[in-house]
């Protein structure tokens, strides 16, 4: 993938190194992109991901950092940050897709999506925390894969993310509601 020289105000593109803070205990193996949900249409796919995003996760955090999560009991929704860490490095230099590889949606770059297919493979996922015990987070929402690195947790702050006047494309709320249905 060709980088660019420079990006204003930036001196010098550089490496970001990060270091987990925990990894994520689930039962989902099977990645969206692997050959096994590739072969599903796109309903059955997103009905394996529904299933995968109802059930429940842990993200256990490091013992060594101690005192990290106090005070997190008191929020019900947290933001996660994690590495899609079995993305194989030949599909991160894709930039364009079908979204859910539907080609009925338009062919758009990976930015307008929310695919784990992308350059650097950080993804976030707003859970539900369901329970704490000690260094594990008991959540449900969460579309990692088992093992996926935990880079970060903040807490879901209705007043940061309230925003009027969303525009999305038809596509996604197609998307959307066959996550939603019941």
């Amino acid at each position: 993938m060709n980088q660019p020289e420079k990006i204003e105000g930036n001196t010098d593109l550089q490496n970001i190194q990060l270091k987990p803070v925990g990894f994520i205990s689930n039962k989902s193996k099977d990645p969206s992109w692997g050959e096994k949900l590739r072969a599903l249409s796109w309903l059955e796919r997103a009905s394996r991901m529904k299933e995968q995003r109802e059930s429940i996760s842990e993200l256990v955090i490091d013992t060594s950092l101690d005192g990290i999560l106090n005070g997190i009991d008191d929020f019900s929704h947290l933001i996660v940050l994690y590495w899609a860490h079995l993305i194989p490095q030949e599909r991160r230099s894709i930039t364009r897709v079908h979204p859910m590889g539907n080609s009925d949606f338009p062919l758009v770059g990976v930015f307008a999506t929310r695919s784990p297919v992308r350059p650097n493979t950080i993804l976030s996922t707003m859970v539900s925390l369901v329970k704490r015990t000690g260094n594990i987070l008991k959540v449900t929402g969460l579309d990692a894969l088992d093992g996926s690195p935990i880079l970060d947790i903040k807490p879901y702050i209705p007043d940061q993310y309230a925003l009027d006047r969303i525009r999305v494309p038809a596509w996604m709320e197609t998307i959307h509601d066959e996550f939603n249905e019941e």
